[in-house]
């Protein structure tokens, strides 16, 4: 991606943007001809660098604040991309570990040049959206990005994008997968609390759980729910015996405190 200083025609504005609030601005010049140095390029100003730098370095220091909030440790190491010069790779302190995660620093003036925009000085970097995923959500392996499971995609649909998520591995083992069916109680009654329910006894054994079907008698007018749930040991492969067991206890408990009436 590319950032220009700003985006306003004509270089007298631009000229006068990048300097102002500078003492005697009005006297700096954004281009010269001199030679390069580790410093800056031979087509710009010392002055002019050192402004575009500070200002590609607070833009990302607040992308990288808002993504991983306050507070966040950050350092600049110098480095070299074919593109930009000075260039500079931007790593952050996280979870104890220094971690790098975008490259960038000031374009090379021959590519703004054969861009048209001879009159201005820009500033660019990239980053790797997997990369940044993967240390928000303690993602592990990369690979998990193009997968196609469903363990893995519905854990990131969300209703509300701001909404905390983290990660949950996923098994290699098979899963166990065992419907239940109940009508429901006239009042009193919500989803939620059945998921919470099978939460709540099942533990960590359930992967999911699901409504696949809704069913009103057309003579009682009463509702009839079926759900799904995925079971699933993340070390080793459950037996048919102990998740029986455990869904067992759902359909007792489902009676019990929920008042359904059940279709086992």
């Amino acid at each position: 991606m590319c950032s220009p200083t700003n985006s306003v025609q004509g270089f007298p504005f631009l000229h006068i943007l990048l300097f102002a609030g500078v003492k005697d601005g009005e006297s700096l010049q954004l281009f010269e001809q001199s030679s390069r140095s580790a410093h800056k390029q031979e087509t710009h100003t010392m002055e002019a660098v050192k402004l575009v730098e500070f200002d590609l370095k607070q833009t990302l220091t607040r992308l990288m604040t808002h993504l991983f909030g306050d507070g966040l440790d950050i350092r600049w190491v110098d480095c070299y991309f074919p593109f930009t010069h000075p260039s500079f790779e931007m790593e952050i302190n996280f979870h104890g570990e220094w971690l790098e995660v975008l490259g960038c620093g000031v374009m090379e003036q021959q590519l703004v040049n054969s861009a048209g925009a001879q009159d201005r000085i820009g500033w660019a970097f990239g980053l790797g959206l997997e990369r940044l995923a993967m240390i928000l959500y303690d993602i592990p392996d990369i690979r998990l990005f193009w997968s196609e499971d469903e363990r893995f995609l519905k854990q990131f649909r969300l209703s509300d994008i701001n909404q905390k998520v983290k990660f949950q591995p996923l098994s290699k083992y098979p899963a166990v997968i065992n419907d239940i069916s109940f009508w429901l109680p006239s009042e009193n009654y919500t989803e939620n609390d059945f998921y919470d329910l099978v939460r709540t006894i099942g533990g960590d054994l359930v992967e999911k759980v699901d409504l696949i079907d809704k069913f009103e008698h057309p003579k009682t007018r009463k509702t009839s729910h079926c759900y799904r749930i995925t079971y699933r040991h993340m070390e080793r492969t459950l037996s048919q015996k102990e998740v029986r067991r455990v869904h067992q206890a759902v359909q007792e408990a489902a009676v019990q405190l929920l008042a359904v009436e059940g279709r086992f």
